[in-house]
């Protein structure tokens, strides 16, 4: 079956609006996403900078689509239809011989922005090896010079849609972390809390000393510890 929206739909988005009139209605309904994810992509609040993928270049649309677009907003833009997308479904992930220079530049971003995601994840994404990925980790790679972190979707290694799934299932994964800062910091209050009421007990019992001696009403020592436990209660 024919695909029905462009390939890599949000750098198709960014290029359209950066370069033509066209409403976020018929960008979001040309490329497959929410309105919402245009107006993102618009105010360059998206997660990640996109760089934009001319459709008229990677044959998705024609300039006379994107003019009748312009000229009437309620026009919706056809998709140029080119021959069906042959999947692979078994083997390792095919990338062109074109692409694969830029492999570990997407690797880069991968493991720069998204550490959640495993070298096995990767590895199916992006159709590399673990030898590359640890290099890239490392730092020991033969050309890391010179690689600079891009967007893979945007190189053309994986869909947006991999990405985003990839990202979802390792976020999913990945055990929650505890701070054990945390702990200490409770186990210092409390220690102090301790101190400040000992404090006050004795300062408590200093008082009712002199009291005693003066002949002062004991209930002024009570009254005394009582305000030394309520104080600390109220800053628990």
């Amino acid at each position: 079956m024919a695909q029905e929206h462009p390939l890599m739909a949000h750098a198709t988005a960014a290029w359209l609006v950066d370069n033509s009139s066209l409403t976020f209605e018929q960008i979001a309904e040309f490329v497959g996403l929410h309105i919402l994810e245009i107006q993102a992509i618009a105010d360059d609040t998206a997660a990640t900078k996109l760089t934009g993928r001319d459709p008229i270049a990677a044959g998705d649309l024609t300039q006379d689509e994107i003019d009748k677009g312009q000229a009437n907003s309620e026009y919706r833009m056809k998709l140029i239809k080119g021959p069906d997308q042959q999947l692979r479904t078994k083997g390792p992930r095919y990338t062109p011989v074109s692409k694969r220079i830029d492999k570990p530049d997407g690797i880069a971003w991968v493991v720069k922005n998204h550490p959640e995601i495993t070298d096995n994840q990767i590895v199916k994404l992006i159709g590399t090896t673990k030898t590359t990925i640890a290099g890239l980790r490392d730092r020991s790679h033969w050309n890391y010079a010179n690689i600079v972190p891009k967007d893979p979707v945007t190189l053309g290694l994986c869909t947006q849609r991999e990405l985003d799934a990839l990202v979802a299932a390792a976020s999913k994964d990945k055990a929650p972390v505890t701070d054990p800062g945390l702990d200490d910091e409770r186990a210092a209050l409390i220690d102090q809390l301790r101190a400040e009421r000992d404090a006050a007990h004795l300062a408590a019992d200093a008082a009712a000393q002199a009291a005693l001696e003066e002949d002062v009403p004991v209930t002024a020592t009570s009254a005394t510890h009582a305000a030394a436990d309520a104080a600390l209660f109220g800053r628990r």
